[in-house]
C-alpha cells in the first residue's frame, strides 16, 4: 500500500474517462503516482515501509517479454493495466455506498490518497529526489524517454523528429540530446509548447498548423531525418512522420488517438522505411525510471519544467488545461491536509 504524494494526469486516463480506450466504468484511475510505502505483504522482501516509490505500469512476470526482460511489452498488460479489478474479478475499492468500482487502474489507481499496489508495479526510487515531482516517471516521460533510448536506439550525431511537444513529446526531446543525436526538430501547433522544446534541447522547431511540416524538415536535413516519434496518433501526423524520414529511417509511434491509420505504402517500400510501435518506453520500467532521475538529478532531464501541481478538488481544471495545452503535465498533489482528511475519512 502507497500513501499517494502526487499523481501525473496521462492523456490515457483522458480516453479512458471519455470512453475512446476499453477499460470498465465507474473506476478510480490515475496511473502516474508517487509516494511512500505504508504496509507490504510477508512476501515483499525488498520494499520497506517509509521508502520512496513510483508506481507505473503491471505487468504478469511469467510471459516471454517478461522474463526477456521486457516487461512493457508483457502479454497480460492489456487485461493487467485496463481490466478494471483483479485478475480474479475482484476489487480493491468501494464507493460511499458500498457498491462496487473498478479500480486497479494500472495496477494502482493513483488518483487517490493511498493506492494498493503490486510488488510488480512499483520502483523504488533514490530518496534525495523530489518524490512530489516523480509521478510522471511512471507512464508519460518514460514513454517518450524510453521510445528514444529503446525502440530507436538513437545514436550519436543523427537526426530526430519528435511529432508533438506535450509532455512525452518533450520527453523524447530531452531523451535524444542525451542520447548524443545532433539536429533534433520538435513539430507542435502550440508556440509556447516550441518555445519550451528549445529551451529542452531541441535544434529547430516547426509550427505544423502554418507550415508545411514535410517539407520544413527536408529543408533542415535534405535526405529527411534518421528518426521520428510521433506522441499524437493522428493519421495526417503519422503520414508526415513517415515522409520525412530518410532511406531505411524508423519511426516510432507511441500514441493511438485514431483506431486505424491509411499510410503511403509505395513511400514505406520504396524508402525501406520501418513503423514501430511503442508502450511505456520499451524495454523495463526499473531500469528507465531510475536512468531518468539520475539524469534529473544531474541537471540534464529537467521535466520538472513541464510539472503544473493542483489540488485534489482541481483535478477538473488540471483535465481542461491538459486538453487545451495550457498545461504540459498536470500533476495533482496530496498535501498533509488531504491526506489527513483521508485517514478521518476511513483510509488506513
Amino acid at each position: 500500500m502507497v500513501r499517494i504524494e502526487a499523481v501525473g494526469m496521462c492523456h490515457t486516463d483522458i480516453a479512458v474517462r471519455d470512453g475512446e480506450m476499453p477499460s470498465p466504468l465507474p473506476a478510480v484511475l490515475g496511473h502516474e503516482g508517487a509516494g511512500r510505502v505504508v504496509a507490504a505483504g510477508a512476501a515483499v522482501t525488498d520494499v520497506a515501509v517509509g521508502d520512496p516509490v513510483v508506481l507505473t505500469y503491471l505487468s504478469c512476470g511469467q510471459c516471454r517479454e517478461c522474463v526477456g526482460g521486457a516487461p512493457a511489452s508483457c502479454a497480460q498488460l492489456g487485461g493487467l493495466c485496463f481490466g478494471g479489478g483483479r485478475p480474479d474479478g475482484s476489487h480493491a475499492l468501494c464507493g460511499h455506498g458500498g457498491e462496487m468500482l473498478h479500480d486497479r487502474f494500472f495496477g494502482q489507481s493513483s488518483f487517490a490518497a493511498y493506492a494498493v499496489a503490486n510488488r510488480r508495479n512499483i520502483v523504488k526510487v533514490r530518496s534525495d529526489a523530489p518524490l512530489r515531482l516523480l509521478g510522471p516517471l511512471g507512464c508519460g516521460i518514460m514513454t517518450g524517454a524510453g521510445a528514444v533510448w529503446n525502440a530507436l536506439d538513437v545514436k550519436p550525431g543523427s537526426s530526430v523528429a519528435v511529432f508533438g511537444a506535450g509532455a512525452v513529446g518533450l520527453s523524447g526531446v530531452m531523451a535524444a540530446r542525451v542520447a548524443g543525436a545532433t539536429t533534433i526538430i520538435a513539430v507542435d501547433i502550440v508556440p509556447s509548447r516550441l518555445a519550451l522544446a528549445l529551451e529542452m534541447g531541441a535544434t529547430h522547431v516547426i509550427d505544423g498548423g502554418k507550415e508545411d511540416v514535410v517539407a520544413a524538415i527536408r529543408a533542415i536535413v535534405a535526405e529527411g531525418t534518421d528518426f521520428a516519434l510521433d506522441t499524437t496518433g493522428r493519421e495526417a501526423v503519422v503520414r508526415n512522420a513517415m515522409l520525412a524520414l530518410r532511406q531505411r529511417g524508423v519511426a516510432a509511434l507511441v500514441a493511438a488517438a485514431q483506431p486505424e491509420l491509411r499510410l503511403d505504402m509505395f513511400n514505406l517500400l520504396a524508402g525501406c522505411k520501418t513503423i514501430c510501435g511503442v508502450i511505456e518506453g520499451g524495454g523495463a520500467a526499473h531500469l528507465l525510471i531510475p536512468r531518468i532521475l539520475d539524469l534529473y538529478m544531474a541537471g540534464r532531464f529537467p521535466f520538472d519544467r513541464m510539472v503544473r501541481f493542483y489540488a485534489p478538488d482541481q483535478i477538473n481544471e488540471a483535465l481542461r488545461d491538459s486538453i487545451s495545452g495550457d498545461a504540459v503535465k498536470p500533476v495533482i498533489r496530496f498535501d498533509d491536509d488531504v491526506l489527513e482528511a483521508a485517514l478521518r475519512a476511513g483510509a488506513p
